[in-house]
């Protein structure tokens, strides 16, 4: 059988994703090139490999058996890229990082320290809530992931690096701004604006709850750390995000910290690797970076 190399990323992009259309954007091609390769590979085995579902692409038996064989040695492949990295030194190369949308507020600093010593090499960054990082590094289209709460799982290795406390947001002029201690059954009576299922802040908040016996009253979801604080700004409910992401609201006055029994809840950063993943250099190297940094930065 004569698969290419190109064949197999492009079947690994359409398994993964589910859609021709989506994986021809991720990989900017056309989507008749992709519907072409697809046929292609399916021509030289012999074998069906994707199904049509309504307006999803589902894989046959075939098709999962090869997306298996086709991660394999996709990671084989980026462990060679490493390899001549390595040999090559940085002075070019590809670093490819996957983040949580709250890590965007401290690690921009990181990554420009990061540039300035190493600009020849080439920095891709996605942000999206904790599962879908999670997936990207499962799909090793990311060498290194940060999040606030690693998987479990023999093939991941995480390394804590930074304190992430969470806390409780209002607006001044909400009626529990001043009044002292806020019980934690009291804060269980208010509305609460919500990060959206699968955020790491969510799933905290949830479980902060739920050992105390209590229930969340919800209030509208939100997809980023700032719509929820502007949705809190505007009344619609308390919030609850990382502290690091606050220092202008709190600066200015615009939001105000309630001192909730629990809160602030600290939990971790931790920089997360497949334990089957050569690292590239630069991906050593920005780890280290992120090692080195103080335990309570940010908090």
């Amino acid at each position: 059988m004569n698969i290419t190399l190109r064949q197999l990323r492009i079947f690994e992009a359409v398994a993964r994703l589910g859609s021709i259309s989506r994986a021809a954007a991720e990989l900017h091609l056309t989507q008749p090139a992709v519907s072409m390769q697809m046929k292609q590979l399916e021509s030289l085995l012999g074998l069906t490999l994707v199904e049509q579902v309504g307006k999803r692409l589902t894989l046959t038996q075939a098709g999962t058996e090869l997306r298996e064989h086709a991660r394999d040695i996709a990671l084989r492949v980026v462990d060679l890229s490493a390899a001549m990295d390595q040999l090559r030194g940085l002075e070019r190369g590809q670093l490819r990082l996957a983040v949580v949308s709250t890590a965007n507020y401290f690690l921009p600093e990181v990554i420009a320290e990061f540039s300035r010593h190493h600009p020849g090499v080439r920095i891709s960054l996605q942000v999206a809530n904790r599962e879908s990082v999670l997936a990207a590094l499962a799909a090793n289209t990311a060498d290194l992931a940060i999040t606030g709460r690693p998987p479990d799982g023999a093939d991941i290795v995480a390394q804590r690096f930074m304190d992430n406390p969470l806390g409780v947001i209002a607006p001044p002029d909400h009626p529990l701004v001043g009044q002292g201690a806020v019980p934690l059954a009291r804060l269980a009576r208010e509305t609460l604006v919500l990060r959206e299922p699968g955020s790491g802040t969510r799933a905290a908040l949830e479980r902060h709850f739920a050992a105390h016996g209590l229930q969340i009253r919800p209030g509208c979801e939100l997809g980023t750390n700032e719509a929820l604080k502007q949705a809190v700004r505007a009344g619609l409910g308390l919030g609850m995000v990382s502290m690091q992401t606050l220092e202008l609201e709190l600066a200015t006055g615009c939001l105000v910290l309630l001192p909730v029994e629990g809160f602030p809840i600290v939990r971790q950063w931790y920089v997360v690797q497949r334990a089957r993943k050569r690292l590239s250099a630069a991906a050593q190297i920005f780890r280290g970076m992120l090692l080195a940094l103080e335990p309570g930065v940010g908090g």
